[in-house]
């Protein structure tokens, strides 16, 4: 029986990360994917995380699948992508129902009825967005709450509170058109701190509460985990260059010396270490305050055990550690990664595409809750038709 071959694409700003795997079609599930080709371009037309030049991503994720199908032998036809940057957001919701069976025993398909009437609530606080992920938080069987699946329980009325993780349409149509154009058939889209959990976080840290922060160049991204399950996630428009900045500006220095001085490069003996510890200080206090404020609106503020797992560019400022254990009061740590466990992943810069292939190649939803096109034949599955040829 052939390998089943899985390709993930992650188009950021910066950077296009392709990653191909491979992976036994029989207990695929139990397996995580053996990377066999990667690739990687510079990334032009994209700001924030959403395109303003299609024909630059076009040439840039060309060159990266061209990388990547040539290190593995293979050609990709067909793959999964990546949504991420500013235009991601969530919304909650409550959907009810009342029971089909006789006997009153809730069904599988009880909890279809009631999560599409958690959807059918806030479409219309929804315009020019799309559903990426549905994800149940919480269910009621009769006024009681349930502590897992309702599955097979009895009760007259089931509730359940899902959260929705939302993409803008025109963002969403522009990223699946660049990928179409190139004659890949995109298969599902994920939100990228979703996809980066998959491999970035342990199962201990999602079931005890945690929350994983990308400090990427133009945006933080934060994924907020609990009992294995995504429970909210939030993109703020701030990032690392921004230190970046603050630096040339507070110390007089070319924009490319300051980069070097962020990372630990002290390039000059006039640069006062005292000086641009406060500048690095007051930028990342900023951030976590963001972060705090968010916790606090989703009441996990100091509430989760796991603490703050932090990854991207950002995470290898020499402070921000500490920065992060104090302005939120959570254990902290940088994000690490155990190639054994992770298919041997290069970096944490390639989580997402790795992350992506993880999806594709088994049934995550079975350990994340999350459910995504794909997953559900929704609406969105639907509406990527448009771009098949």
């Amino acid at each position: 029986m052939a390998d089943k071959i899985v390709t993930g694409i992650d188009v950021g700003t910066f950077q296009v990360k392709v990653v191909i795997t491979s992976c036994p079609k029989k207990d695929a599930s139990r397996t995580l994917p053996q990377i066999i080709g990667t690739g990687f371009a510079e990334s032009r037309g994209l700001r924030n995380g959403y395109i303003i030049n299609e024909s630059d991503v076009v040439r840039s994720v060309r060159n990266a699948v061209a990388q990547a199908e040539k290190a593995a032998g293979v050609s990709v036809k067909h793959a999964y992508i990546s949504m991420g940057g500013i235009g991601l957001d969530e919304i909650r919701s409550r959907g009810e129902v009342i029971t089909s069976r006789a006997d009153s025993e809730i069904t599988q398909t009880d909890l279809d009825k009631a999560m599409q009437d958690s959807e059918e609530r806030i479409i219309d606080q929804i315009p020019n967005r799309r559903i990426l992920h549905a994800i149940p938080l919480s269910y009621v069987v009769d006024g009681d709450p349930v502590f897992g699946r309702p599955h097979g329980l009895k009760g007259t009325k089931l509730e359940v509170e899902t959260l929705f993780i939302t993409a803008f349409e025109q963002h969403l149509s522009d990223l699946v058109g660049a990928i179409e154009g190139i004659g890949i058939a995109v298969d599902d889209v994920m939100a990228s701190p979703v996809a980066g959990s998959l491999v970035m976080l342990t199962k201990a840290q999602k079931r005890a509460g945690c929350v994983l922060a990308n400090i990427g160049a133009e945006t933080v991204s934060i994924v907020v985990f609990e009992n294995s399950t995504p429970v909210s996630l939030k993109v703020f428009p701030i990032g690392s260059s921004d230190i970046t900045n603050d630096i040339a500006l507070g110390l007089k220095i070319p924009l490319e010396e300051a980069e070097k001085v962020k990372r630990g490069g002290m390039t000059s003996a006039a640069i006062s270490k005292r000086k641009l510890d406060e500048i690095v200080a007051a930028r990342l206090t900023d951030i976590f305050e963001l972060i705090d404020s968010h916790l606090k609106k989703i009441k996990r503020d100091g509430l989760l055990p796991a603490g703050i797992i932090i990854t991207g560019g950002g995470s290898g400022i020499a402070t921000i550690q500490d920065l992060a254990k104090a302005s939120l009061r959570l254990p902290s740590k940088i994000a690490t990664l155990d190639p054994a466990q992770n298919g041997k992943v290069k970096d944490a810069s390639w989580a997402v595409a790795y992350g992506l292939c993880i999806w594709g190649s088994s049934s995550a939803e079975e350990d994340t809750g999350i459910i995504t096109a794909k997953k559900a034949g929704g609406t969105l599955l639907n509406w990527l038709k448009q771009f098949l040829p």
